[in-house]
C-alpha cells in the first residue's frame, strides 16, 4: 500500500491545510501544462491519489486503519478493485501526438492484491522477549464457486464489441496543428478488452469473496514502537484471484509503569531513605528477569546509577541484549518530630556540621575545551 503521506511530504498527524498546501505546491510544480517532462507524470498522479484520500476525512481514517480507500473505485465487479478515473484520462490525455495515437492495450482482470498496514500493540516483557499475536484481519480470497474465474459455471468471457478486444477505443480531433488522434479506456468494457455475460453469483464476477481470517505474527525480540513485521502473501488476493498483496504489521510498545526503555537499555529509578544511602542496604528489585539484589554502598548520593548488564532489551536481529540502569534517588526527611531531630542535631554536632560552609563546584571542561586547551598549552 502506497504511503501517501511520504508522497506529500507531510507528517501522519498534519492538519487538513497542511496537507492542502502541500498539494498545491507539489501540484504546480508537477503538473503537465506546468512540467513537460514527462517523468513527472506519474509522480503527478501519485500526488493527486495521495491528495484524494488524505483530503478526505472519512477516507483517510480508513487508511490510516491499514485500508486504501483508493481500492474500492468504481469498476471491479464486486467492489473491490478497479482502475483510477484519473489515471484513465491522463492516459488518454498523452496517448496522441503527431497524428499517432499510442496504445496499452486491454488490462488484465487478474491482478495483484493490496498490501495493508496493521497496528499490533505489545507489553514491554512482550518486546523484549518476543512473543506471538493472533489477529483478526477483513480480507478477500480466492471465490471458492468459481475457482476465480469470475463467470458463472459453464460460461466464458466474450470479446467485447465495441472495441474488438484492444480495451481501448481512438479518436481523431482536427486541431490547428493538424489531425490529433487520442486514445482512451473503452467505455462499453472498462478498458478489458472482453466482457463478462455471465458473471460468478458469489463474487459478481470479481473472483474473490470478502471473509474474515485470524493470522498469527511472530513477534521477534527487541521490537519497538516503529518496527514493521512483513507477512509476504498474507494480504487480501488481487481481482481476478490475482496474488495475494503482503501485510505490514506496525508494533506499538505500550508504556511500562516502571521502566522506561530507551533503545535496548531499561531505566527505572529507586527512592531510599538518607539513612539507607549513609548506612548502605540491600534493595530487592523485580526485574522483567526476576528478583535481583540491589547493594546500595554507604554514602550513596542522589542521582549514583547502578547498572545490570544484560537484563535490558534484546537487539533486533543481533544477539545479546541492553542493560538495565538502576537510578538511585536520595529523600531527606521533610517532617521530623523531637526525638529524631534532637539525634540529626547530635549527628550535626558529631560531624562539625552545624554551620555549613557550601562548597562550589567547577564545571568540568568538555572535551571540545580540553582539546583546545591541549593544542593552546593551557
Amino acid at each position: 500500500m502506497a504511503d501517501y503521506y511520504e508522497t506529500l511530504g507531510v507528517a501522519r498527524d498534519a492538519t487538513p491545510e497542511e496537507i492542502k498546501r502541500a498539494y498545491r505546491r507539489l501540484a504546480r510544480e508537477l503538473h503537465p501544462d506546468v512540467n513537460p517532462d514527462p517523468t513527472t507524470h506519474d509522480r503527478f498522479k501519485d500526488v493527486t491519489a495521495a491528495y484524494e484520500v488524505l483530503s478526505d476525512a472519512k477516507k483517510r481514517q480508513m487508511y490510516d486503519l491499514g485500508h486504501d480507500p483508493r481500492a474500492g473505485a468504481a469498476g471491479g465487479g464486486a467492489g473491490f478493485g478497479g482502475e483510477n478515473l484519473f489515471e484513465d484520462l491522463l492516459n488518454s490525455f498523452f496517448a496522441g501526438g503527431g497524428g499517432a495515437a499510442g496504445s496499452r492495450g486491454p488490462k488484465p482482470r487478474t491482478r495483484r492484491g493490496q498490501d495493508a498496514l496493521l497496528r499490533v500493540e505489545v507489553d514491554l516483557s512482550e518486546a523484549v522477549f518476543g512473543t506471538t499475536k493472533d489477529i483478526t484481519v477483513d480480507t478477500a480470497v480466492g471465490c471458492p464457486t468459481c475457482a476465480g474465474r469470475g463467470t458463472a459455471e459453464g460460461a466464458s468471457l466474450t470479446t467485447c464489441p465495441m472495441c474488438r478486444g484492444r480495451g481501448e477505443v481512438q479518436n481523431v480531433q482536427r486541431t490547428f496543428l493538424g489531425q490529433v488522434m487520442t486514445a482512451r479506456a473503452c467505455p462499453q468494457c472498462q478498458g478489458y478488452g472482453n466482457l463478462n455475460p455471465s458473471p460468478c453469483p458469489e463474487c459478481a464476477g470479481d473472483g474473490r469473496v470478502r471473509t474474515r481470517e485470524t493470522i498469527t505474527v511472530e513477534v521477534p525480540p527487541g521490537v519497538e514502537t516503529g518496527t514493521r513485521l512483513l507477512l509476504s502473501g498474507k494480504g487480501e488476493v488481487g481481482p481476478g484471484n490475482g496474488p495475494a498483496g503482503d501485510i505490514y504489521v506496525e508494533i506499538i510498545q505500550k508504556p511500562h509503569p516502571v521502566f522506561e526503555r530507551q533503545g535496548n537499555d531499561l531505566h527505572v529509578t529507586l527512592s531510599i531513605p538518607m539513612t539507607a544511602a549513609a548506612l548502605g542496604t540491600s534493595i530487592p528489585l523485580q526485574t522483567l528477569d526476576g528478583e535481583q539484589k540491589i547493594e546500595v554502598r554507604p554514602g550513596t548520593q542522589s542521582g549514583g546509577v547502578q547498572t545490570l548488564r544484560g537484563l535490558g532489551a534484546a537487539r533486533l536481529q543481533r544477539s545479546g541484549r541492553g542493560d538495565l540502569h538502576v537510578h538511585l534517588d536520595v529523600v531527606t526527611p521533610t517532617k521530623l518530630d523531637g526525638p529524631q531531630r534532637d539525634l540529626l542535631e547530635q549527628l550535626a554536632v558529631l560531624r562539625d556540621e552545624q554551620r555549613v560552609e557550601p562548597t562550589i563546584v567547577e564545571h568540568q571542561s568538555g572535551l571540545f575545551s580540553r582539546i583546545k586547551e591541549a593544542f593552546s598549552g593551557k
